[in-house]
């Protein structure tokens, strides 16, 4: 077998030459326009925003920071310029059903002037209606209808008076009331002289008075009737001096709303309430003041804002569109129920809660209806209510405004039903990958409601055409944040460190964020050394900055190594052992870290016994991987015959959970050198996946493992032996480090491109791996050899035991 060569340092890192650019500074770039690095989320766009059919809204899924909130917003605000702006809509009081109001629709800008032109109309009422009942005109009809009362009244009393008098009686008033009494002469008698009478003149008089106490009551009974009918004539007259004072004014509302049958039919109720309720206009009567004038009475002395009867003439504009030049675009950032749908707002009085029509406010639906609307899916979620708010919206067409603290019952009071607001708006939810995928899975409506994937990628192909285009990004990003231009150097840096940020050499970073945030770090070390543009060195600075804020514990870990606290070899061989390589992700930082892997084998029943997961540290894929060990060991030495051996595998001093497949070849080369009792040289690090077959694949984090180990190998002393096998696959990976790289270039690091085990283990254990003959066999010393004989032995020793046992199995 060909030995594998360390790769040259021209492989670990992929620059990009300033010299491709024709230009000396982002200043001379012309702004990006297009979006770069996804055309498939340009396409879902294009399709999403041009279907008119319902449930057609968007959901934007991809990672943070690769400007899904940007591209969604910039084809809405493109769709929206071509389309009408949307009606202005108002709440008006409903003056059959008070918690029912009514919703009216009107032209953009239309809304505001109808609130204006009914605050005026109160005034012109108040002014009106004040000069009509305090007409000469007015006063005279009311005053005549007052005595006909007090004539009906009088001549009824006359009357009895008459028929008293015809008696010898006398009809008086009393603080008691009416009562008769007897007359001499003219003059009532006295008590004394009453008594003094004869018995029959004494019968006489008393039943003569209890039959007009009789005709008294007829008179008293009629006085109510005779009110009752003064109030209504007094009201009809209230009414048409009201009608006639009112309805010039109405009359031109209404034609100036003709074209808007809910404004009409407002008015009309307006002006019946106003002439059924004339007083609320008129000055408070401060020598008689009503119980209701001083119930709505406010603290100051006025009327407070609630309690002016005044209130339910006035217009609750929820949405103004007269400021909008096109169809809106609305971003959410805080969905929560109220925000979403709109809320009804109540105030304290008296000891209970109390609302109207005037406390409704509008939710984002509202403000976006017509046009295009944005949410956070994460967040959306995270507020109760929300989503189901939401869907149900979406799913009846109309937006209802409700409480769910009344639709839950968790607090009592009387509140409002708001005449449902139809709802025509396209919605865009943003969010992980993950939260498409499992609304998808678990909530049916999801996909009746959310059909356009727009599905963002975190990478696109780094050609130097699109190295080209991500200049004119950079220079875009530059602009918008008001940095300094930067050289065609740094330019280069940035899109070197955009290959690194995705691990792959041959692609580029797509998350404008953290493109964005390298940019203004590079700028602020610019100042700081005082230069005009952004230069290399100054992104280098960022770079390094960043990671020395982020790289606490990894410090802290390469200490323990250091100091021994954590056992890692890096010079000499040991049996069964070998540097295993994990990546660890703290935020935004991932780091390296060697970990040592043993192996150790007996007789048994052909089991490899995975340490971690025993103990439950250990994930599933982890536990596969360690499984496809035996299947490769069952296959490639024991196809024949029983696997006789029991093995166990561990990561040492390992406290917390280990997942992933990246370490079974490591725990495979561990597992060979234990059977075949040949040790593996300490001074390499190992990390790659395996299949049955033997062949090595590839895994993530390549260049965080290489200089992981790296880190560690140069602080005890870089000796020439050391380096690291990474999977040949991983290669187009690699974006190392300068110090990594000017390793290599002196001989004094190496990295070991490997494509099978028998690759591997030739290098860790500097003995040949063998090839297996037409009759299976190996040639005689390699690690093949040694291992297929070691299991034969093994084998041997359990059938032995077997027999000596009387067929019972080894022990495991």
């Amino acid at each position: 077998m060909t030995p594998v060569k360390p790769l040259p340092a021209e492989e670990l890192y992929h620059p990009t030459d300033p010299k491709q650019f024709d230009f000396e500074t982002t200043a001379e770039l012309e702004e990006l326009t297009e979006v770069i690095g996804q055309p498939r989320a340009v396409e879902a766009m294009r399709f999403g925003v041009g279907i008119e059919q319902e449930g057609y809204n968007l959901f934007a899924l991809g990672p943070a920071g690769t400007g899904k909130r940007s591209l969604v917003r910039k084809f809405f605000e493109e769709r929206a310029k071509d389309e009408a702006i949307p009606s202005d809509w108002c709440y008006v009081n409903n003056f059959d059903q008070a918690h029912k109001p009514y919703a009216i629709s009107l032209p953009a800008g239309q809304g505001n002037a109808f609130c204006q032109d009914m605050e005026k109309l109160v005034e012109e009422l108040r002014t009106s209606l004040a000069g009509a009942f305090e007409s000469e005109e007015y006063q005279a009809r009311r005053q005549e209808i007052q005595e006909e009362l007090q004539g009906h009244q009088e001549q009824a009393y006359e009357d009895l008076r008459s028929q008293a008098r015809e008696q010898g009686l006398s009809l008086l008033r009393t603080p008691g009331g009416l009562v008769f009494a007897p007359l001499r002469d003219g003059e009532v008698l006295s008590p004394e002289e009453y008594q003094s009478l004869p018995e029959e003149e004494r019968t006489r008089i008393e039943s003569t008075v209890e039959r007009l106490q009789v005709e008294l009551q007829k008179v008293l009974n009629q006085v109510p009737r005779w009110q009752r009918d003064v109030r209504e004539r007094v009201q009809q007259l209230n009414r048409e001096i009201a009608d006639l004072a009112v309805g010039s004014l109405f009359d031109e509302l209404r034609q100036k709303y003709e074209s808007f049958q809910g404004v009409v039919d407002f008015l009309v109720a307006v002006k019946a309430d106003a002439v059924d309720n004339v007083h609320n206009f008129l000055p408070p009567d401060d020598d008689a003041p009503s119980l209701l004038a001083g119930v709505l009475r406010g603290a100051g002395g006025g009327r407070s804002q609630r309690g002016d009867p005044l209130r339910r003439y006035e217009v609750n504009l929820l949405v103004d569109n007269s400021q909008l030049e096109h169809a809106p675009v609305i971003y959410e950032d805080n969905p929560i129920n109220q925000n979403l749908i709109g809320s009804i707002e109540y105030l304290p009085q008296l000891g209970a809660l109390v609302t109207d029509f005037n406390m409704i406010r509008p939710g984002a639906l509202h403000r976006a209806n017509g046009g295009y609307l944005l949410l956070d899916a994460r967040k959306l979620l995270l507020q109760p209510f929300a989503w189901e708010s939401l869907k149900r919206a979406l799913e009846a067409g109309q937006i209802k405004i409700e409480s769910p603290a009344s639709a839950y019952s968790l607090i009592s009071t009387v509140s409002l039903d708001p005449e449902p607001i139809p709802l025509d708006v396209k919605i865009a939810l943003l969010g992980e990958p993950l939260l498409y995928y499992l609304l998808s899975a678990l909530d049916p409506e999801f996909g009746q409601l959310f059909k356009v994937m727009v599905d963002f990628d975190e990478q696109m192909v780094r050609s130097p055409e699109n190295q080209a285009v991500y200049a004119r990004l950079i220079a875009t990003l530059v602009q918008k944040e008001g940095l300094r231009a930067f050289d065609r150097g740094a330019v280069a840096r940035v899109i070197e460190h955009g290959a690194r940020m995705v691990g792959d050499s041959e692609r580029l970073t797509t998350r404008v964020r953290m493109v964005t945030d390298l940019l203004r770090e590079a700028d602020y070390w610019a100042g700081k050394q005082g230069n005009g543009t952004v230069q290399a060195e100054d992104v280098q600075r960022a770079i390094d900055a960043h990671i020395y804020r982020s790289d606490r514990m990894r410090e802290r870990m390469q200490e323990a190594i250091l100091r021994e606290t954590i056992l890692i070899d890096t010079e000499g061989e040991k049996v069964g052992q070998v540097n295993g390589l994990s990546v660890l992700q703290l935020g935004d930082f991932a780091f390296g870290q060697p970990s040592r892997i043993t192996a150790r084998v007996r007789l048994g029943e052909g089991e490899v016994v995975n340490i971690e997961r025993e103990v439950e540290l250990s994930g599933p894929i982890h536990s596969k991987g360690v499984l496809i060990l035996a299947g490769f060991l069952g296959a490639r030495y024991a196809s024949d015959r029983p696997l006789s051996l029991s093995a166990s595998l561990v990561f040492e001093q390992s406290y917390g959970g280990v997942e992933g497949d990246s370490a079974s070849s490591t725990e495979l080369y561990a597992l060979l050198s234990a059977i075949a009792e040949v040790p593996i040289r300490q001074s390499l690090a190992v990390t790659g996946s395996v299949n049955q077959h033997g062949e090595v694949q590839a895994i993530g984090g390549a260049n965080e493992k290489i200089e992981g180990f790296f880190d560690i190998c140069r602080q005890r002393g870089l000796t020439g032996e050391q380096g690291v096998l990474i999977p040949a696959s991983n290669v187009k990976n690699l974006m190392l480090r300068a110090d990594v790289i000017e390793a290599v270039q002196t001989g004094t690091f190496h990295i070991y491109p490997v494509r099978t085990i028998n690759e591997g283990i030739e290098l860790l254990t500097g003995v040949e791996a063998g090839e297996q003959d037409e009759e299976g066999r190996y040639p005689e010393g390699t690690i093949n050899a040694r291992v297929q004989a070691r299991l034969e032995t093994l084998a041997e020793q359990r059938a032995k035991y077997s027999r000596a046992n009387g067929g019972g199995q080894a022990d495991k």
